[in-house]
């Protein structure tokens, strides 16, 4: 006999808080049955969360940086020891394999406050040069030091997505509370039980009560309520751009601090002198990542574009590949392939195949549902013949679908890569590194890859145009949690 799904409270002030409107179920993509049931939010939930955290901020954004350092450590190495705990319930609600759940999602979350816990000893003054100022009716002049200080911002607020849930929230809190602010978390609704989760992680650890609070919601609203609340001073979210954008109009209201990390169309151009090494790297870098978590990543290359000499080969080769991807249950170790994250989400990926194939695209793999029930599944699909002005060459489809577009020289690829509202993630592959660099300038792109997927802990990660403001990862990042306050003196 298993035991029935847990019911979650808000966590808040550092102690579970039963919801006033009860609670959602949280489905599993796989199997259509429930992981566990979430507590809506509701206003006065809102307000205590964001209290909780005002009311800690004082003393933590006081507290030594060598203590901060210390528990945000201690989290990461909690996170770590309760892997076995952790990876089944964000595997469950998140339909990502076990294999990715284990080796990708828990270390990176984990790994997310280690690298912090550094960052909370990194200096925090930058000193100015001294400056002669003469004397004036104002002051008697003399010597002027000046120094830059990033001072902690506040309350922030940390929305995340619903497919990498747990890694995403990491890469959130730890800059923010190693920058001394404090946090309200409100997990995106298909995706909330693992990052609930991590607040008896944080207590054990010796994280004040109230430095962390996660308030969750089925629909929009608790969301909203979290942005508009006035004592949220930042809002730091990872989503679409459509909600992005009215995030950006509610917190300009109240000229609150935006950290967004928005939707992509990444493209992959494979220039004509990619010898057969760059070749290969492109078709299985494209292969691995377009079906990795199903083609829900926002840093995926769902465009390939390929030098007409190049393109019929292109194709081809991506469409062994994909048809030799298992998509079946995320706990086979042999899945490469799982379910969407609901049935919506798998419809929407479904209409935009069907919209292609009208508008005149050759489904040359994948293209429909398999044959797997329960669960929100739909093939690996590629797409050639595709033109740069068709649906699927322009919006997020966020699943697991690629297009091919043939192009004649650079002046079109960069035509064709710019040519989307998205500048997120793009990549070039050639046999010219050097070719290759100046080509990265010329894309409206904030991250660029050059024969690689891969990227360092340490390279900023954010977007141009409508894929974000602001920057993640590394030193960037912490930063992105600070205020630069200028402090002057006469000597």
């Amino acid at each position: 006999m298993t035991d029935s799904p847990k019911k979650y409270g808000h966590w808040i002030a550092g102690a579970w808080h039963d919801p006033e409107q009860g609670h959602y179920q949280i489905t599993n993509p796989a199997t259509d049955e429930a992981v566990g049931y979430a507590p809506e939010g509701h206003a006065a939930e809102i307000w205590a969360s964001a209290e909780a955290a005002r009311t800690a901020f004082g003393d933590w954004s006081r507290t030594d940086p060598r203590q901060r350092a210390a528990i945000l450590e201690r989290i990461g190495d909690l996170i770590t020891e309760r892997a076995d705990e952790l990876a089944p319930l964000v595997q469950a609600e998140t339909g990502a394999t076990m294999r990715a759940a284990k080796s990708v999602q828990i270390p990176a979350a984990a790994d997310h406050f280690r690298r912090y816990a550094r960052a909370a000893l990194e200096p925090d003054t930058v000193p100015l040069a001294p400056h002669p100022a003469t004397a004036s009716p104002l002051a008697g002049g003399g010597l002027i030091g000046a120094a830059a200080v990033r001072r902690p911002l506040g309350v922030v607020a940390c929305i995340t997505s619903s497919t990498f849930p747990i890694v995403n929230l990491a890469g959130k809190v730890a800059p923010a509370l190693a920058m001394g602010n404090t946090v309200v978390a409100k997990p995106a609704p298909h995706g909330p039980l693992g990052c609930l989760a991590l607040g008896p992680i944080m207590k054990e650890a010796g994280l004040p009560d109230g430095v962390f609070n996660v308030v969750t919601g089925s629909g929009p609203i608790t969301g909203e309520a979290v942005v508009a609340h006035y004592d949220i001073d930042m809002i730091s979210f990872t989503g679409s751009t459509a909600v992005g954008k009215r995030i950006a109009v509610a917190a300009g209201g109240q000229m609150k601090r935006t950290l967004l990390e928005l939707g992509g169309k990444g493209a992959a151009i494979v220039l004509e002198d990619a010898d057969e090494k760059a070749f290969k790297m492109a078709v299985t870098a494209v292969g691995l990542t377009f079906s990795f978590h199903s083609g829900q990543n926002y840093t995926t290359p769902t465009r390939m574009l390929v030098h007409r000499s190049l393109y019929e080969k292109a194709v081809a080769a991506l469409t062994e590949h994909a048809r030799a991807l298992k998509v079946g249950s995320p706990v086979d170790n042999s899945t490469i392939v799982g379910p969407l994250i609901s049935a919506a989400q798998r419809d929407r990926v479904e209409e935009y195949v069907e919209s292609a194939r009208q508008q005149g695209a050759r489904v040359v793999a994948g293209g429909e549902r398999p044959v797997l029930k329960p669960g929100f599944y739909f093939a690996p699909t590629v797409l050639a013949d595709v033109t740069p002005d068709m649906t699927v060459a322009q919006e997020e489809i966020f699943g697991p679908v690629v297009v091919v577009i043939p192009f004649d020289d650079e002046d079109e690829a960069v035509r064709i890569v710019n040519g989307t509202p998205f500048g997120l993630h793009d990549y070039v592959f050639s046999g010219d590194t050097v070719r290759a660099w100046h080509l990265a300038s010329r894309l409206c792109s904030g991250n660029v890859g050059i024969n690689t997927v891969q990227r360092p802990p340490e390279a900023h990660f954010g977007g141009f145009k409508e894929s974000g403001v602001g920057r993640h990862d590394g030193s960037f990042g912490l930063h992105a949690y600070s205020e630069l306050q200028s402090v002057v003196w006469s000597s």
